[in-house]
């Protein structure tokens, strides 16, 4: 079983800064895709930032504050954020495309327990 397990996140001031970690852990064999989704009360889940094959795509409303980062070695994944915003208030969720086995044909999309984000004064 795959689980992947998230640290960071909090209650931060405008313009604060904070890293969201995660970490995949368990039996499989490879990662594609690996990155952060957030989703705030009321709101769809979005995509905020996600690495994969080498490239980084963020949501337009981050880019320039949120910075991607992946350990293959490691099957982690970080997520810098700077000059925090109100509007980037919500539960912050780590995401992996995950095979299970070699000969498998499959990805599986795979979800941390979240972890909140609170920008406020």
């Amino acid at each position: 079983q795959v689980q992947l397990v998230e640290s960071g996140g909090g209650l931060v001031q405008p313009g604060g800064s904070l890293r969201l970690s995660c970490a995949a852990s368990g039996n499989f064999f490879s990662i594609n895709r690996m990155g952060w989704y957030r989703q705030a009360p009321g709101k769809a889940r979005e995509m905020v930032a996600v690495h994969s094959d080498g490239s980084t795509n963020y949501f337009d409303s981050v880019k320039g504050r949120f910075t991607i980062s992946r350990d293959n070695a490691k099957n982690t994944v970080t997520l810098e954020m700077n000059s925090l915003k109100p509007e980037d208030t919500a539960v912050y969720y780590c995401y992996a495309s995950i095979k299970r086995t070699a000969w498998s044909t499959m990805w599986y999309n795979t979800w941390g327990q979240g972890t909140q984000v609170t920008v406020s004064t």
